[in-house]
């Protein structure tokens, strides 16, 4: 049986190089792919994710073993990523002028073909391309929330903001890609 996050974070901290080199490969790919969300730019994602883990490994005495070890390390990703993005700043999107539009659901996914495969992939495509066109905050919140599986109260802890603060990033979100995406062609 694999060790817990917790028991590896515990024999990290005691010294053991091993059970850091293990947790950084569970999560190694995690992190990339949430920063990437972020930055949209895969190598600089791949930079702050190896920031990400430097600055966890320096501070991994505040970590508490009876919480989750993903929604402490998201948390220093995020730090690292708020870094970046501030020294970096990224251009916004007006919430009004995307007001009009529609949400484009998933494709049936009963049916398989090439034609289906090909049309999940370019929602895929046009889907990363809208969330690098939302807000900071909000890309944060449903990349934590829908691609790390984090619940409300580990992406607000991790974002250090309140429940109520997340769900409305959740709900503004959500409803700014639905514009995008349905300018796009992607409707329901």
């Amino acid at each position: 049986m694999a060790p817990s996050d917790a028991d590896l974070a515990r024999q990290a901290l005691a010294g053991s190089q091993e059970a850091y080199r293990t947790l950084v490969a569970r999560y190694a790919s995690a992190a990339v792919n949430a920063a990437a969300r972020l930055v949209g730019d895969r190598a600089m994602a791949e930079d702050l994710a190896q920031d990400a883990f430097v600055r966890a490994f320096t501070r991994l005495k505040t970590y508490d073993p009876d919480r989750r070890f993903s929604a402490w390390f998201f948390q220093v990703l995020h730090n690292v990523v708020v870094d970046y993005l501030r020294r970096r700043r990224l251009d916004m999107v007006s919430l009004d002028a995307l007001q009009e539009g529609g949400y484009a659901g998933p494709p049936d996914a009963t049916v398989a073909s090439p034609a289906v495969d090909l049309e999940r992939h370019a929602l895929a495509t046009a889907l990363s391309a809208a969330l690098l066109r939302i807000r900071v905050e909000y890309r944060e919140a449903i990349v934590l929330r829908y691609q790390q599986d984090l619940s409300v109260e580990e992406i607000a802890r991790a974002l250090q903001l309140p429940e109520g603060t997340v769900k409305t990033y959740l709900h503004r979100g959500r409803k700014e890609l639905a514009a995008i995406l349905g300018a796009l062609g992607w409707k329901p």
